[in-house]
C-alpha cells in the first residue's frame, strides 16, 4: 500500500481566513475615513485591536476566528496607516487617540476592551490613563511609549521610510521581517499585502508624518510617564517577547510594575509579532485574560 502524501499547510493570509466568518469595511469616523476588520457579534463584548507604526489590520488576521467566539472584535487601520485616510500632517499620540475614540463613537461603543501592539499598545495606553471610562480590560502587546532609545528608533525609522518611498520587495520584506523572530514567518502575501499599502499615491508622505514618533524631541514630549501609568485603572496585561527588537524583558516587567495590580507574562520565541508568531500561545494568554480566567488555562 502506498503511504498518503504528508500535507503541509500553505501559510498566508487567506489560510488564516479561512472558516472564519469575519467582513471588512470603511467606516467615517468623524471625518475620517477608515478602514477595518471585524468579526464577532454585538451582543459580545467589544474588542478594538490596534496595530504598530507602519501597520494594518492584518496584524491579527490570525486571532480573528478564535475572538470573534467571545467578543465583538474590530481591528483597525489606524489614522495615516493602511488603507484609512492619511492627512498631510505629523501624527503624534493625541491624534492617534482621537481617530480611536472617534472609531469608538462610530460605532456606539462606549467601553471596549482594548490590546495594543507597540504604537497600538501606546495609544491603548494613553486612552487608559486619559479617558479611563472608556477601557474595560487593557493589553500592552510589546508596548511603545515608556521610552526613547535612539538605536532602535533610527532602525525603525529608516527602515519604514525605505519601505514606503520604494516599496520594492526587498525593502518590504526586510521591514515586515523586522518584526518576526523567525524570519520565515515573514509570508510572501503578508508582504504582498504591506508592499501594496506602501505603493499606494501618498504613502510615502504619509510615513514621514507618521515617523515623527522616532524624532527624540517629538517622542519625548509624548512618552507615557510613570505616573501616567499609575493612573491606569483597567485590569491590565502586559505581555512581551524574548526576542522583543524594540526592547528586552526588563522594560516589559518595568511597565507592568508601574501599573496598578497589572500582570505580567512573556512569550518565548517571538519578536515583535507574537500574536502572529505564536497565535496558539497568544491567543490562549490574550483569551484566558480578555475573560477574567487565569492566564495558563488551556482554551
Amino acid at each position: 500500500m502506498t503511504a498518503s502524501p504528508t500535507v503541509t499547510g500553505f501559510q498566508s493570509i487567506w489560510a488564516d481566513l479561512r472558516g472564519t466568518s469575519f467582513s471588512q469595511g470603511w467606516l467615517d469616523a468623524k471625518g475620517t475615513r477608515t478602514r477595518y476588520l471585524t468579526t464577532g457579534s454585538p451582543d459580545k463584548p467589544p474588542l478594538l485591536l490596534l496595530h504598530g507604526v507602519g501597520g494594518h489590520a492584518e496584524a491579527y488576521v490570525r486571532n480573528l476566528r478564535s475572538h470573534g467566539e467571545h467578543f465583538w472584535v474590530w481591528a483597525i487601520d489606524m489614522v495615516g496607516h493602511g488603507w484609512t485616510d492619511k492627512a498631510p500632517v505629523d501624527r503624534e499620540i493625541p491624534q492617534y487617540v482621537e481617530h480611536v475614540l472617534a472609531v469608538m463613537d462610530t460605532l456606539g461603543i462606549a467601553k471596549a476592551h482594548m490590546s495594543g501592539e507597540s504604537l497600538g499598545g501606546w495609544v491603548a495606553s494613553r486612552i487608559a490613563a486619559d479617558h479611563p471610562e472608556r477601557v474595560d480590560r487593557l493589553v500592552l502587546n510589546t508596548a511603545g511609549g515608556s521610552q526613547a532609545d535612539p538605536k532602535v528608533m533610527e532602525r525603525l525609522k529608516t527602515l519604514s521610510l525605505q519601505a514606503a518611498s520604494d516599496p520594492a520587495w526587498e525593502f518590504i520584506k526586510a521591514r515586515v521581517e523586522w518584526l518576526m523572530a523567525d524570519k520565515s514567518k515573514a509570508y510572501d502575501d503578508l508582504v504582498a499585502t504591506r508592499q501594496a499599502i506602501y505603493a499606494q499615491p501618498g504613502m510615502a508622505e504619509a510615513m514621514v508624518h507618521n515617523m515623527v514618533l522616532q524624532d527624540m524631541e517629538t517622542r519625548l514630549r509624548n512618552l507615557i510617564l510613570p505616573e501616567d501609568y499609575g493612573r491606569i485603572q483597567a485590569e491590565t496585561l502586559v505581555l512581551w517577547t524574548s526576542h522583543d527588537p524594540t526592547a528586552d524583558v526588563s522594560e516589559g516587567r518595568r511597565i507592568a510594575s508601574m501599573i496598578p495590580g497589572a500582570q505580567f507574562t512573556v512569550m518565548d520565541g517571538c519578536g515583535h509579532w507574537p500574536q502572529f508568531e505564536d497565535t496558539p500561545t497568544f491567543d490562549r494568554l490574550h483569551l484566558n485574560f480578555l475573560r477574567g480566567l487565569p492566564l495558563d488555562r488551556p482554551l
